[in-house]
């Protein structure tokens, strides 16, 4: 009709599929038990798992199936050492703060034509060290005392504003591309916006929880956080460009997969952890 402004479709699926999930998340987060928790995040993770395994072009169905069997042993694995000992999980996380590292040198040097190009084995080997440590993390944070729902809480909120300032930033004033050979449409600019909002909210928690650290040290942390996430996305986006989709999948309106929804936290929530190890327990 005339007179009315055009609607950004995809802007508005991404919208109610928020509105829907966000709820959702936010009721489980705090008031699940932790072994519950960490029940449902399982098989959130399983389900990404087998999107990861079609991401790998594993070789027919039986080779997708054995990838999810062996990735639920592992996260059953994971949980049977966290009941023994909960400093495994940071002992995990630790391990996987120096691979996002690595991950971040290697892809931003990649080149199409010069780099190592992954193939399905290493791919789906990608897909362990990714989604177990993730899961780890989620499940050692939330058991993190009283505090712990909170702070998975607190963690998931600073991933949607870094998203979320990636995303209008980029929208609105993306001109340098960041890595265009693997995701064209993430800018340099979009990162400036995703770690504004990462900084806005390390002062937010300075602000309404002084105990857990000096203002400036949790602005920074968060940032750092932030800056890993951000390269957890670009890590999925190279999958997806080399096995030629656009999504790892339908199941999100808006958002693609499980995997393009959770894709940043994966990154961050093992470098979460192993940053409030530094921090003494206190964050």
């Amino acid at each position: 009709m005339p007179g009315l402004l055009p609607v950004d479709t995809m802007l508005l699926q991404r919208l109610i599929t928020a509105l829907v999930l966000i709820p959702l998340v936010i009721g489980g987060t705090l008031y699940l038990s932790t072994p519950t928790f960490s029940l449902l995040f399982g098989l959130v993770v399983l389900y990404a798992g087998w999107e990861w395994s079609r991401l790998s072009l594993l070789p027919g169905w039986s080779a997708s199936v054995l990838f999810l069997l062996l990735l639920a042993a592992a996260l059953w694995g994971i949980s049977w050492l966290l009941e023994q000992d909960a400093a495994w999980g940071f002992r995990l996380s630790a391990v996987t703060t120096a691979w996002w590292l690595l991950v971040i040198v290697w892809l931003s040097r990649y080149q199409p034509d010069h780099s190592y190009r992954p193939g399905p084995l290493a791919m789906a080997v990608a897909g362990f060290i990714v989604l177990v440590p993730f899961w780890s993390a989620l499940v050692v944070i939330h058991a993190f005392g009283k505090d712990g729902p909170l702070l998975v809480l607190f963690l998931m909120i600073l991933t949607w504003v870094a998203d979320s300032g990636a995303y209008f930033a980029g929208r609105r004033w993306g001109r340098v591309k960041l890595a265009p050979r693997i995701s064209p449409g993430k800018t340099r600019e979009g990162v400036y916006g995703a770690l504004v909002g990462a900084a806005i909210c390390g002062a937010l928690l300075a602000w309404f929880r002084p105990e857990t650290g000096q203002p400036l040290l949790l602005v920074l942390f968060c940032v750092g956080v932030a800056f890993v996430s951000v390269f957890g996305d670009l890590f999925e986006s190279l999958f997806k460009r080399l096995a030629g989709v656009k999504d790892s999948g339908r199941l999100l309106p808006g958002h693609g997969g499980m995997l393009d929804r959770i894709d940043s936290l994966t990154a961050a929530a093992p470098v979460f952890l192993f940053g409030l190890m530094l921090l003494g327990g206190r964050a």
